[in-house]
């Protein structure tokens, strides 16, 4: 079986042929500042229910796991998600959640030091979350991406 860079470990598979299959496992994911036709894909994967709950200017897509972990998509009426907002008995995973703003938030995180509740707050990306054991809260926007007349306050 040929093994290199090109072939890779699947003898006549080019690992560039791969390269579409992972790009759409990628993108198969809501997150904040992705599009609205992957929340089911979302939903699938936290093997989850989805309830929508139609506001004025934004839709909330909320998914709830067997596990009773709900999060909550803000979807604004151009397809694209601006906030996402959690809560339940342990955090959803943030790097499914937050997409491209994912390294930001590790980094603005990494330079806080103690214990207790998060905060980072940057000019494209707002992230709160605290809690204790199977008690947790969070919501991250993008403040660029908020509709008009939408405010933080309606982000729960």
């Amino acid at each position: 079986m040929k093994t290199s860079w090109f072939w890779g470990q699947w003898g006549q598979t080019p690992i560039w042929g791969l390269s579409p299959l992972l790009l759409l496992v990628t993108l198969a994911h809501a997150e904040l500042g992705g599009r609205a036709d992957s929340i089911e894909a979302d939903r699938l994967a936290m093997k989850a229910t989805l309830r929508q709950v139609h506001a004025a200017q934004y839709t909330i897509h909320e998914i709830t796991t067997p596990a009773g972990v709900q999060v909550r998509e803000y979807l604004a009426p151009n397809g694209v998600v601006f906030a996402v907002a959690w809560n339940g008995p342990r955090i959803p995973d943030l790097r499914q959640l937050l997409g491209s703003y994912f390294g930001t938030f590790k980094t603005a995180a990494s330079a806080l030091h103690g214990r207790g509740p998060l905060h980072v707050e940057r000019p494209e990306l707002v992230v709160h979350s605290g809690g204790h054991m199977r008690a947790f809260v969070g919501q991250a926007y993008a403040p660029l991406l908020l509709p008009p007349g939408v405010s933080v306050a309606d982000l729960r």
